[in-house]
């Protein structure tokens, strides 16, 4: 070996040096799937911070079954790998984070489009005692070619918004790659996604948890690979939104199933005592019944609501409210069953009142224009009746309570 080529190498392994494993304050963690060409930038960069700031920290590579050596590259520049057998972003960063030893852990992607040398905003925050520190790229600024026109005007603020909108969110990019969070709060956020929606259900978690988040800024720059990106902007856009969805009951469920019942119960009592008149169109028991499928639609959607949240609060998915405490405390099976029984019997008067009618007329040809206007209401009337019977038992199981001092 030549001298410049020794010294190179002297140079080298003493900037690999592993950092010392002593008690570290700041766990720095890398999802890694193939990323020979950037990983060691990333390393030297996050080792830069740590030294020249005198933080007391490690590097953790949360490896998903690279092919390219890169996990050799993470050894020979001092971070520990963590082999992840289970795919995804997501379980790379968990099994990543469990494994850190720091007080604190901050995230970031190994693609070297995130600054891990310039992580103190990050960690002043997280030293104030903050659980979660989102980084916000659109604060801190987003290089030409770094960010894709339709995550970056599209994808980012739609979802970013309704994360607000469903959560009441303080963050203004909920899908930044560099971010902080104490070990003690991963902890309680239980984490449970695999993929890249790994990224919303923790601020959600950190969000319905009641913790303490907060936004730093902070850069995004190309990233430094010459093959495609692991993200599937469509895919993953799509899988970040029902991941919303599924947790927040209300608005997958409870807000459109109002709407549904105010608009059919509206309609329904404008066309109940006769036809109305729109233009030239005339409305009659037909638009009737539609109004009476939309209220009937709209309460299974509100009691799917009831049902999903009682269901989340049960398993500890979701933390509870006071509002449905309360609601399922004094909503007992027999007050279920009564209401239902009662919304039965009115749809059972109904529908005789109805026989009634037919029989007064000899059981002969009717008038569907009344007939139908007493028929719809009643077995709307049954079918509501019976819903709030079935969902009334369905609730009384999930309200079971277990013997957990048998465990």
């Amino acid at each position: 070996m030549s001298t410049a080529a020794t010294l190179e190498a002297r140079e080298r392994a003493v900037e690999c040096a592993p950092v010392a494993p002593s008690a570290p304050e700041l766990s720095i963690v890398m999802p890694c799937l193939d990323e020979a060409e950037t990983l060691e930038t990333c390393i030297r960069k996050a080792r830069d911070f740590l030294e020249r700031h005198g933080v007391r920290g490690e590097i953790v590579v949360g490896d998903n079954g690279s092919t390219d050596g890169s996990q050799e590259i993470a050894r020979r520049c001092g971070a520990r790998v963590v082999d992840v057998k289970v795919r995804g972003y997501g379980a790379a960063l968990y099994h990543a984070t469990l494994a850190a030893r720091g007080k604190y852990v901050i995230m970031g992607d190994s693609d070297d489009s995130y600054d891990f040398s310039d992580l103190m905003p990050l960690l002043k925050e997280l030293r104030a005692g903050r659980d979660l520190v989102m980084g916000n790229r659109f604060r801190g600024g987003i290089k030409p070619g770094a960010m894709p026109w339709k995550n970056r005007y599209l994808g980012n603020p739609v979802l970013s918004g309704l994360g607000r909108l469903f959560f009441k969110c303080p963050v203004g990019d909920f899908h930044c790659g560099l971010r902080g969070y104490s070990a003690e709060a991963f902890r309680r956020m239980d984490l449970q996604t695999t993929g890249m929606e790994f990224a919303s259900e923790m601020v959600i978690k950190a969000t319905l948890l009641g913790m303490d988040v907060v936004e730093a800024p902070t850069t995004l720059a190309p990233d430094g690979r010459s093959r495609p990106p692991h993200l599937r902007p469509w895919r993953d856009g799509w899988r970040h939104l029902r991941l919303m969805l599924l947790y927040s009951p209300r608005w997958l469920f409870l807000y459109p199933g109002l709407l549904l019942m105010l608009i059919g119960l509206g309609a329904g009592a404008w066309l109940l005592p006769q036809p109305r008149h729109v233009g030239g169109a005339v409305l009659d028991v037909h638009t009737l019944l539609y109004a009476a499928a939309a209220v009937l639609l709209g309460f299974q959607t509100c009691m799917f609501a009831v049902l999903a949240r009682a269901f989340a609060a049960a398993r500890k998915l979701l933390p509870e409210r006071p509002l449905l405490t309360w609601i399922l405390r004094h909503s007992t099976l027999e007050a279920g069953l009564i209401a239902g029984l009662l919304l039965i019997l009115g749809g059972l008067g109904g529908s005789a009142a109805a026989v009634w009618w037919w029989w007064a007329w000899s059981f002969g040809p009717l008038d569907p224009g009344v007939t139908l206007r007493i028929a719809i209401p009643s077995v709307l009337a049954l079918l509501v009746g019976s819903e709030v019977v079935l969902c009334s038992f369905l609730l009384g199981v999930l309200r079971l309570p277990t013997q957990t001092w048998k465990q």
